[in-house]
């Protein structure tokens, strides 16, 4: 194992790890698992009340990342603002596209899903599918845009909303 991976994230650091979203280091420990001694991140996911441990050597290889920089942040906002992009296949495949992007851990994918998925006022109603997508791809993409900008949730929501409400305007 090298030193260089195993460097790359230290405790109290917020991560992104792609099946969960943002999450912090708690801590760097040793475990034995069936025999073999493993080093392990501990990541705690607050908002879910859940704890995950990830092998220090298999982080990056699982697509776990530090937060995008503002720089990645400004571009998913960017795609946001884009006209949504309703592809005309069945619902149940664009589903499984939806999940994909959500669970890639990339932010431009997931504003991808949240511009698609966003519904004004005056448009038809969502389906219950479509708005657990919709609000899954949300609850990421603000949970990420917050701990860039290191304000609030709340913060980070309302400036979605902006966003999304100044496309329609």
């Amino acid at each position: 194992m090298s030193k260089a991976k195993k460097n790359e994230f230290r405790p109290n650091d917020y991560v992104v790890y792609p099946a969960h979203g943002v999450g912090q280091i708690i801590s760097i420990e040793e475990q034995e698992v069936a025999g073999m001694q493993l080093e392990l991140f501990v990541i705690s996911f607050e908002k879910d009340k859940m704890t995950l441990r990830v092998p220090t050597n298999k982080a990056t290889e699982i697509g776990m990342r530090g937060l995008s920089s503002p720089d990645v942040v400004t571009q998913a906002m960017k795609t946001l603002r884009g006209k949504a992009k309703v592809k005309r296949a069945m619902w149940s495949r664009r589903a499984q596209e939806y999940e994909q992007k959500i669970n890639s851990g990339d932010l431009i994918a997931i504003a991808e899903v949240v511009r698609d998925l966003h519904r004004n006022d005056d448009q038809r109603e969502q389906s219950y599918s479509e708005r657990q997508l919709y609000e899954a791809a949300l609850e990421r993409l603000t949970r990420e845009v917050a701990a860039v900008s290191g304000d609030d949730e709340a913060a980070a929501a309302k400036q979605v909303d902006e966003v999304l409400v100044s496309r329609a305007a």
